[in-house]
């Protein structure tokens, strides 16, 4: 009887072990309730299970497993300038029960840039992101005498290029860590 039961407590922790030594792109489904456990792998390219559906906010949110942010799944189709697309775009929005939605940098915007796809979105991605696929980032680029651009990600094409401020422009929201631009001294 000892036998036995030394023998099945043996597979138990066997079995234990394994699934905690599988990769976690294999626990993920493409729509799951919480919790996620979100820890960005920056150093990694995941090719399967990147993106989860967040079902406990409504499906109206998804994570990306490669950096941790959570983006909004379907961006609005309102438009504004660069200095109030943050305010009347993407702060005051209530997605899945949580605020906090801002307008993402440019370095966060083009991790979800594959220029192999079109549009240029990594592959098996849950996004709609309607038309135009063009959004703002909160990244501006002074350039001499006062006359300022900003970053702008275009996914019908797979690039980043700079435009004026006033231009009405949508902006796709996200959540999480970041939001600064690294320092250079091209930007101010």
């Amino acid at each position: 009887m000892k036998a036995s039961m030394i023998k099945g407590l043996g597979t138990l922790v066997a079995g234990l072990f394994a699934a905690l030594a599988a990769p976690a792109s294999a626990q993920v489904t493409s729509t799951a309730n919480g919790p996620y456990y979100a820890t960005p792998s920056w150093d990694q390219k995941l090719t399967t299970n990147r993106f989860v559906i967040l079902a406990n906010w409504n499906n109206e949110a998804v994570l990306d497993r490669e950096t941790g942010l959570v983006w909004e799944m379907s961006p609005s189709a309102s438009t504004a300038t660069f200095q109030l697309a943050d305010a009347f775009l993407c702060n005051g929005k209530n997605l899945g029960g949580r605020m906090g939605w801002r307008v993402p940098s440019l370095w966060e915007l083009l991790t979800l840039v594959d220029k192999t796809q079109n549009p240029a979105l990594p592959a098996g991605h849950p996004f709609n992101l309607g038309d135009p696929p063009r959004f703002w980032t909160n990244t501006p680029l002074s350039v001499g005498f006062g006359a300022q651009t900003v970053w702008v990600v275009v996914f019908d094409g797979g690039f980043a290029r700079t435009t004026g401020p006033d231009g009405p422009r949508r902006a796709w929201c996200v959540r999480g860590p970041g939001g600064a631009a690294p320092t250079s001294p091209l930007i101010q």
